[in-house]
């Protein structure tokens, strides 16, 4: 078993990242939050997931311990894989997705590819009454209870003028939910000011 990743960022791709460790590269699959906090040629340290099946043996990475227990809250889910769990992780912002199954909203986590209304409601079943509740500190609005939503189209429309600069689309995304999921009112203008900062 890998619980935990200690190495050089020798490269970042769409979807993971080769850290180099001893001597050896290893490819981890990340969550969008993750990968866009990784610089080449620094250190990153990884909570890791070892996940062995029939045909396939992969690493999963994620840059804080919280991310990583929401992954294996959300795989422990039957019906809902590494991939999914993944894909809901690089969908939006860790706060936002434990907030969405603490409020209950279907619509928010069914609005990530792959995730149907059968699939988040099963989610929101299982686990309403097992995240913890300070993993979702920081998904709410000032004043509000309900998560960021992070499929406005201010966020949306942000995404697509970063991604024509030429910056990578990981990174985009995590840089514009993280902003969204602290003040879901901004504009797109505001969200690619601010994500220019973080991402340059």
């Amino acid at each position: 078993m890998i619980a935990y990743l200690s190495g050089v960022v020798r490269e970042v791709r769409e979807g993971s990242a080769v850290v180099v460790a001893g001597g050896v590269g290893y490819e981890v699959q990340c969550p969008a939050s993750t990968l866009g906090r990784l610089k080449v040629g620094e250190v990153a340290e990884l909570s890791t997931r070892f996940v062995v099946r029939e045909d396939a043996q992969i690493l999963f990475g994620f840059s804080d311990a919280d991310s990583l227990k929401l992954f294996d809250l959300l795989t422990g889910v039957s019906g809902v894989g590494p991939k999914l769990g993944l894909a809901l992780l690089s969908a939006m912002p860790p706060s936002a997705v434990a907030q969405g199954l603490l409020s209950g909203d279907v619509k928010l986590l069914s609005s990530v590819s792959g995730v149907g209304k059968k699939t988040a409601e099963r989610l929101v079943l299982e686990l309403q009454n097992k995240v913890p509740e300070h993993l979702a500190a920081g998904a709410t609005a000032s004043g509000g209870g309900r998560a960021a939503r992070v499929d406005s189209t201010a966020g949306r429309d942000a995404v697509d003028a970063l991604l024509a600069l030429g910056f990578r689309e990981a990174q985009v995304r995590a840089a514009v939910f993280e902003l969204l999921a602290a003040d879901p009112a901004q504009t797109a203008d505001a969200l690619i000011r601010k994500s220019l900062g973080k991402l340059r």
